[in-house]
């Protein structure tokens, strides 16, 4: 059986290795769109924007590592199509690729704002080639403007303030991750900006940027006007999914497929990492998850499932942010529960929050400079613990 991975992605690289650490002996190909070996994302929005010696990127595949592990790696393919009834993937040089099992991972990347640019100093942040843009960009001591106060958004407004920089955040909504961590808990993570000199402006729009060739501001629609020589753009990702128009697969806002990764209808191709829409076993609810943790989780699974063995067990998502010398750590989805219990605060340097469902069962949790609370957090969470075996007979929030 061939088996045909499109995107070296956390998911789309560990899926290939996991195949071959199951004892998958048939042949893999693994194709990828940019031209460099496969490397891991997170530093990209952390320590390689930190000033001083430029750290190595973490490989996930070197080319040592694919011969031993007998891999076709095609870099610098742009899969523009797919027929499934042929069973064959087409490139943008017109080449076919066929396959007996799929596995799509193109992941997704940086949405764009539907405010026209074309000026130099307006960015994103997703890819290798835009960290080391922003890095080359910063040691220039800009003025910096970050349009988005989610997680990229809040890593690149840190780094360039742990420069000595002066950075303004641009926020659409009235409190920052708000839709993620409600209002109370939103307010009180977001504070880390004043708290380290950053400004944050709230319930701003970007009406334009501003500048002839480089951009010199950013225009919001209440009239007033953000100086910038450095624009970074942060307001989420667009699931990778244009060259499947036509396939017939299941794609909206994602790709839609099963508890098992497989696609409704198809049954050899599956989907993971960000662009997969799935219902999550645990969560109660179809969802993309696009954490660095779940990727690695989903391609262990479906190299489980591809070589006749039962997947792992599932596990509640988990995501971590460093911003200003701290870490943000999220478990759960706080979004499906009520906040329950908060105590510390981030001008304490320690937080945590922890939200529950209707039985009053803990089933999401933010912590901040606490990675014993994410370990007691999971502890009573496997073994269905109360609020109270979490956290005592602490006042709760409500």
């Amino acid at each position: 059986m061939s088996i045909l991975i499109v995107g070296a992605s956390v998911a789309g690289t560990r899926t290939a290795i996991a195949l071959r650490q199951r004892g998958f002996a048939g042949p893999i190909t693994l194709v990828e769109s940019e031209q460099h070996w496969p490397y891991d994302k997170p530093p990209l929005s952390k320590d390689l924007l930190a000033e001083g010696h430029t750290p190595e990127v973490p490989r996930l595949l070197t080319p040592e590592l694919a011969a031993e592990l007998d891999l076709d790696v095609r870099l610098g393919v742009h899969v523009t199509a797919l027929d499934p009834a042929r069973q064959v993937v087409v490139t943008h040089t017109g080449e076919e690729i066929s396959y007996e099992r799929l596995v799509i991972a193109t992941g997704a990347r940086a949405r764009s704002l539907q405010v026209p640019s074309g000026l130099t100093g307006v960015h994103t942040l997703r890819t290798l080639d835009d960290s080391t843009a922003l890095r080359d960009a910063l040691a220039g001591k800009p003025r910096v403007a970050v349009v988005g106060a989610g997680f990229i958004g809040a890593e690149f407004a840190s780094a360039a303030r742990l420069r000595g920089l002066d950075v303004t955040v641009i926020e659409a909504l009235a409190v920052p991750m708000s839709p993620i961590l409600g209002d109370e808990v939103g307010r009180e993570v977001s504070s880390i900006h004043a708290l380290n000199g950053t400004e944050l402006v709230t319930e701003a729009r970007v009406e334009q940027f501003l500048g002839s060739a480089r951009v010199e501001g950013v225009a919001l629609d209440d009239g007033k006007a953000v100086a910038a020589d450095l624009v970074v753009v942060g307001v989420g990702a667009t699931p990778n999914t244009h060259w499947l128009e036509g396939s017939g697969l299941p794609v909206d806002d994602g790709v839609h497929c099963t508890e098992r990764y497989e696609i409704p209808g198809f049954p050899s191709i599956f989907a993971i990492g960000d662009l997969a829409v799935r219902p999550h076993p645990l969560l109660g609810v179809r969802a993309r998850i696009e954490h660095w943790t779940s990727a690695g989780e989903q391609a262990d699974a479906v190299a489980s499932i591809l070589t006749g063995a039962e997947p792992p067990a599932p596990q509640l998502p988990y995501v971590w942010s460093d911003q200003y010398g701290s870490r943000i750590q999220i478990v759960g989805r706080p979004s499906l529960g009520e906040l329950a219990h908060r105590e510390g605060s981030m001008a304490e340097g320690h937080f945590r929050a922890v939200y529950v469902d209707t039985d009053d069962n803990p089933i999401a949790q933010v912590s901040v400079n606490n990675a014993k609370a994410v370990a007691a957090f999971r502890k009573i969470y496997r073994r269905g613990g109360s609020l109270t075996d979490l956290v005592g007979e602490q006042t709760p929030a409500r």
